[in-house]
């Protein structure tokens, strides 16, 4: 039977090598940034008679973007399309994001579906939902007897 020494550092190394392996994979890295594709960010605002939403969508045709309302809900989904060129020395650099997106929003209140005003300029669609009749009186007097 022979002897090992025993040596406390090569354990210590393998431990963080383990540790970095786990922290990699929780940690976005650029590639699965790249890979993810992008959520275009939004800001919503109400009034009494409709439901306000500005989404940032830079880049992109009005017709390569697509918009579904339900009573509740919101989808906006589209795809930016990437027009490579290829450069000197066959190196290619490109730091936009290209690929397709979804973001299903709730909406605060039920609104009219086939009412909607929709504007898409500079890069930035500005939604119009009108609210339902029924959201537009939101508080009811209750008579006591």
């Amino acid at each position: 039977m022979s002897l090992i020494r025993w040596q406390p550092f090569t354990e210590i190394d393998s431990l963080q090598k383990e540790m970095n392996s786990l922290f990699d994979s929780l940690v976005p890295t650029t590639s699965n940034i790249k890979s993810a594709g992008f959520a275009p960010a939004a800001e919503m605002s109400e009034t009494p008679e409709a439901v306000q939403l500005k989404l940032e969508i830079p880049g992109m045709d009005a017709k390569d973007i697509d918009i579904q309302v339900a009573a509740e809900s919101i989808s906006i989904s589209g795809e930016r399309k990437s027009e490579t060129k290829t450069e000197a020395d066959g190196m290619t650099r490109s730091e936009f994001r290209y690929g397709s997106f979804r973001r299903v929003i709730p909406l605060p209140a039920r609104v009219k579906n086939n009412e909607v005003n929709a504007e898409y300029k500079d890069g930035i669609l500005h939604l119009t939902l009108p609210k339902a009749e029924a959201e537009k009186n939101k508080v009811v007097k209750v008579n006591l007897s």
